[in-house]
């Protein structure tokens, strides 16, 4: 190693730090060193920029000034723990962040330890501006629930479709076969609906039923579950509830149904509707006996309620 004399180590030093800074000054991410306490020590350029800040407003300032009011106390207690502790490097994280014009954005950080001049820790973070990213998953999240939904609801009435409400319908039989509940359920179908269609179109057919279903799910209970079948024909799965207890409930829908009138056209809709009770070996004998005795129910003159 070349012997150096004091003025050399010196100029050394200084341009070492020279070069230090020239490298965060051009550092394309935000970049901040903050003390043992919490308080910005050194923001480069990239880092003021973000947030909108000129250097002299941030440094001495507490990097809590950043962040949301609910996240501060984390944040500050996370931080202490990180400096306290033995890891050099912090984990990656996200934030939620606030820039000067109160604009908020997300954030990536990574962070490391450094010893400071004054023998104690000090902490360097590195600020990734994810925003545009979270904004993209969490539309990509929105349109993976929509369909999820659309898979297993109908879309004009909002309701479950066919084989969503018949998988519902088999948790519901496995549930009263484990713990000896009662289960029934409605089939019904709106009396004939066809010539709705035909008079008045399919534009004001599709608006009746969706009043009529909707008037139905404010008539259930929190616990009963209505699925569109298929058409016109819609099941009600009632968890909990015997076979007379059904038939009330489904006289009374019925009774609902046939005392309103539905669209801008006033149309009286009525609907035939068939009961079925467990115990059945399946949601699909279970159906088909509340079909049966809808069919029934169709044939005796529509407008009624049988039980299977």
């Amino acid at each position: 190693m070349l012997d150096l004399s004091t003025d050399q180590l010196q100029e050394k030093v200084r341009r070492s730090q020279r070069n230090a800074w020239s490298v965060l000054s051009s550092a394309p991410i935000g970049i901040c060193i903050t003390n043992p306490q919490g308080h910005f020590e050194l923001v480069n350029p990239a880092f003021c920029a973000f947030f909108g800040y000129l250097q002299e407003e941030l440094i001495g300032q507490h990097f809590i000034m950043l962040l949301s009011p609910e996240s501060q106390s984390f944040a500050c207690a996370q931080y202490t723990e990180f400096l306290g502790g033995t890891e050099m490097i912090e984990a990656r994280q996200e934030w939620t962040v606030y820039c000067k014009n109160g604009e908020q954005r997300t954030v990536l950080t990574e962070a490391a330890k450094v010893e400071g001049d004054d023998d104690q820790q000090h902490k360097v973070t590195f600020v990734i501006d994810i925003t545009e990213r979270k904004k993209l998953e969490e539309r990509l999240q929105e349109a993976n629930s929509r369909l999820d939904h659309l898979a297993s609801h109908d879309g004009l009435t909002g309701l479950m479709n066919r084989r969503a409400g018949l998988c519902q319908l088999e948790e519901e039989l496995k549930r009263c076969r484990r713990y000896g509940g009662e289960l029934s359920v409605v089939l019904f179908d709106l009396d004939s609906f066809k010539s709705i269609n035909d008079t008045y179109g399919h534009a004001t057919g599709d608006t009746a039923l969706a009043e009529v279903t909707a008037t139905i799910a404010h008539a259930l209970r929190d616990t009963d579950l209505q699925v569109r079948l298929g058409g016109e024909e819609f099941l009600i799965i009632m968890p909990e509830t015997g076979s007379d207890e059904a038939h009330i409930a489904a006289e009374r829908l019925r009774a609902i149904i046939e005392e309103r009138r539905f669209t801008p056209h006033q149309l009286a809709i009525t609907l035939s509707a068939g009961v079925a009770s467990t115990p059945a070996t399946c949601a699909e004998q279970l159906i088909e006996s509340g079909d049966q005795a809808m069919y029934l129910a169709k044939a005796s003159g529509r407008n009624q309620v049988r039980l299977a």
